[in-house]
């Protein structure tokens, strides 16, 4: 069946003499064949201006002001008329309905800003909230229709919460038009009205409701309740100032509670009668936008109120942050509270952003001084004597603590900046923190560098003022390089992971990508066993310096910070090693789908394997260290030609058992082991070390299936390989198996792509 298309307009009739027309319909068509794709024709006198003005009217995508015959231009519902119970609870939960869309990144012109009543609310702007009414006619006092006070409580409680996540979101980090849409189209949203005066009118109005709950079902009225004390709980829910103050569970009361109400309203929601003429788009053409005319967006109840439970659910869990107890747990909370799926909602990672970074007061009572102290000396160098804070008072500049602790300071005010927008970059939605990350290791790369420098001056004065505690006779021990390189190589790690997570990478390039993640987590893995020996004979000294024996302990404190120190390191070493050789046992296995012919490159008319490689390095080619491997290296490393297809195979099966082994310990980590907040920080740990366990399993499956089928070849077919390293093409047939590749959220694990293999009979 042809989709239907309207008929072609008539030719304009031009009857004056001095004209005369000429159909260049056909030359135009003939002459736009002799372009190549991308070619385009220029008018040096054919400008934006004339291009604007060609633009049709009276076109409805394009011209808000067309109209039909009988058609008025305003929208002509009267926003004072009677309403039934039943439809007040059905224009609310419409309204309930708008907002959640704008949470969801709609403009509010498509949304809460359609609705009659809410524009009627806010036109004029009212000053105080007495003057919050439906309609403000001069002299008149306002007479609204029975329970019409329930809609227009619920209404200045939902413009007022708009204005406060409006004025949250342009604080923090995020993305315009990607994320959310904060115009407001010159609406004030209630500005000026205090909070406490809207909540004041919202329980004047649940005081009036059950005043007259004897006149309307019982049913309706607590329905209508309910929806206003959601109102109520939300505004006090996003008062951060007083959240961020408050390490208590208090903050988290309001957000349980619109939990439970939104249990409710979804149950009560089959007594709403809607009222869709109390929309409309008409309304935009009041609107200061130069858009084009939109629709209204259009979210069915089922879907809002799954979004709002989430939300909700998200809203009660990212209070947990303020539990702070070391950066690593802090590191850990945002790192997996971001990767949940569906991801929270920006508002809630902007919550995020402001619990953590708000005045510059890290969740509320840390500096950033403290952060930054407490992250080196828990990461590198725990009861190290830069961390000395009586050093600050001494003023003699040659003093060895005065230049220590200048040194220091130089080193915070250079890594501040980095290190804050690296938890912010955290904060954002998946797809950007990738792309952040890509520029964001390059300057990491040239703080290394800076604070190299930084860390030789410290050398000198370090070694007089520990009096031999520090260093003596031993290598120079560089914490603070160690730290930043550390850092950098992790970033390096989560742009590769995220790359597998948002299917950067076509399934005949994660050989490679996965070799290069396996590069990346053994320099770290090596790095930070390094810093662990270094560690362990810094404590022996420290012993030794206060002449303490061997079974004694040292100071509570100092023993605490070597203990949570060496149990962080343990961790990463951990982490490091189950990334190691779960990339290399995966790398291994896309090789040999590879080499069999399993899994095929797509025909790729316009690129090469060279451009590709370089294409797919581009963000780490600025990197100092670790240098990238040159093309052939890295081709010789994803093919590896010389090791035959079942010494493969076995050395991958090697490598993904010692990956489970490594995962089964991260999930027996107890909630201080894996540097957790709290239980439910621990319980998403473990949640995530289960899905990497059970990537490990499938891949292991994996891995036997094609080893049997492969085995079972005669030692004549196994033999036939080309020189490039690909067996012969009749391997596909021979070994009877069919390969799938996960798609994103369909696999165990989105930065572990276990290929599904399966027999054909």
């Amino acid at each position: 069946m042809q989709p239907f298309e309207p008929p072609m307009p008539p030719p304009p009739n031009i009857s004056h003499s001095g004209i005369m027309a000429v159909d260049i319909t056909d030359h135009f068509a003939a002459a736009i064949k002799t372009l190549s794709p991308g070619d385009i024709i220029k008018d040096e006198h054919f400008e934006l201006f004339e291009s604007v003005s060609a633009l049709e009217i009276m076109d409805r995508k394009m011209d808000s002001g067309v109209l039909d015959e009988g058609e008025s231009l305003d929208e002509e519902y009267d926003v004072t008329r009677s309403l039934l119970p039943e439809e007040i609870l059905g224009i609310i939960d419409q309204l309930l309905s708008l907002e959640m869309a704008w949470h969801l990144g709609y403009p509010l012109s498509q949304t809460v800003l359609t609705s009659v009543y809410v524009e009627a609310l806010m036109n004029p702007h009212p000053a105080t909230v007495d003057e919050v009414n439906f309609t403000r006619a001069p002299h008149i006092p306002p007479r609204e229709a029975p329970l019409l006070f329930v809609l227009r409580a619920y209404c200045a409680g939902l413009l007022k919460a708009c204005f406060v996540v409006n004025e949250c979101m342009k604080e923090e980090l995020y993305y315009e038009e990607e994320d959310f849409v904060t115009n407001t189209y010159e609406r004030n949203l209630l500005s000026h009205i205090p909070v406490s005066d809207v909540k004041g009118l919202l329980r004047n109005a649940i005081t009036q409701l059950r005043a007259l709950s004897d006149d309307f079902p019982q049913e309706i009225c607590v329905a209508l309740e309910s929806r206003l004390e959601l109102r109520i709980a939300f505004l006090e829910a996003v008062d951060l100032s007083v959240i961020r103050n408050d390490i208590s569970e208090a903050p988290k009361l309001p957000w349980i509670q619109m939990r439970r109400l939104i249990d409710d309203i979804e149950s009560q929601h089959k007594l709403a009668k809607l009222v869709p003429e109390a929309f409309s788009t008409k309304l935009q053409r009041r609107l200061a936008s130069t858009m084009p005319p939109r629709p209204m967006v259009k979210l069915s109840f089922e879907e809002c109120i799954a979004h709002f439970k989430r939300f909700f659910q998200n809203g009660n869990e990212v209070i947990d942050v303020l539990q702070y107890t070391d950066p690593q747990s802090l590191l850990n909370f945002i790192l997996l509270f971001q990767a949940q799926k569906p991801q929270p909602l920006v508002f809630i990672r902007t919550i995020l952003q402001n619990l953590l970074f708000k005045d510059m007061v890290v969740l509320g009572r840390f500096s950033i001084r403290q952060l930054l102290d407490h992250d080196v000396s828990l990461s590198v160098l725990p009861c190290g004597p830069h961390f000395d804070r009586s050093f600050d008072e001494v003023e003699m500049p040659t003093d060895p603590r005065h230049r220590v602790a200048s040194a220091m300071e130089v080193f915070r005010q250079r890594v501040a900046d980095p290190y804050l927008d690296l938890l912010r970059i955290l904060c954002q939605n998946r797809c950007r923190v990738r792309r952040t990350l890509c520029h964001q290791i390059q300057e990491w790369d040239l703080l290394e560098a800076d604070v190299g420098e930084i860390e030789e001056s410290l050398q000198a004065p370090l070694a007089d003022v520990s009096q031999g505690a520090y260093q003596e006779n031993e290598p120079p021990y560089l914490p603070l390089s160690s730290w930043v390189y550390i850092w950098r190589l992790r970033q390096m790690e989560w742009i590769v992971q995220l790359g597998f997570e948002l299917r950067v990478y076509q399934p005949d390039e994660l050989a490679g990508m996965y070799f290069f993640l396996k590069r990346l987590a053994s320099l770290r893995a090596q790095h930070t066993d390094q810093v662990k020996q270094t560690t362990a004979l810094r404590e022996e000294k420290a012993k030794q310096h206060l002449k303490l024996r061997d079974e004694d302990s040292l100071p509570p404190d100092a023993a605490h910070e070597f203990r949570r120190s060496k149990m962080h390191l343990r961790v990463t070493m951990l982490d490091a090693a189950c990334t190691w050789e779960f990339a290399d046992g995966l790398s291994l296995l896309h090789i040999a789908l590879l080499r069999l012919g399993l899994v095929k490159p797509p025909p790729r008319p316009y690129s090469t394997d060279t451009l590709r490689y370089e294409l797919r390095m581009r963000p780490f080619a600025r990197v100092s260290y670790p240098h990238l491997p040159k093309y052939e290296e890295f081709k010789q490393h994803s093919e590896l030609p010389d090791v035959p297809t079942a010494e493969l195979l076995h050395i991958a099966a090697a490598a993904i058992a010692a990956a489970r082994k490594g995962f089964e310990a991260c999930v027996h980590l107890s909630e201080d082991e894996a540097f957790a907040i709290n239980a439910t920080a621990h319980a998403r740990w473990v949640s995530n070390a289960k899905d990497c366990l059970r990537a490990t399993i499938a891949a292991g499956v994996a891995i036997s299936t094609l080893k049997r089928a492969y085995e079972s070849l005669g030692d004549e077919v196994k033999g036939k390989e080309k020189v490039a390293g690909r067996e012969d093409t009749a391997y596909p047939e021979l070994l009877n198996l069919k390969v799938e590749i996960p798609e994103p959220g369909d696999g165990y694990h989105d930065w572990w792509i276990v290929p599904r293999l399966t027999r054909l009979r």
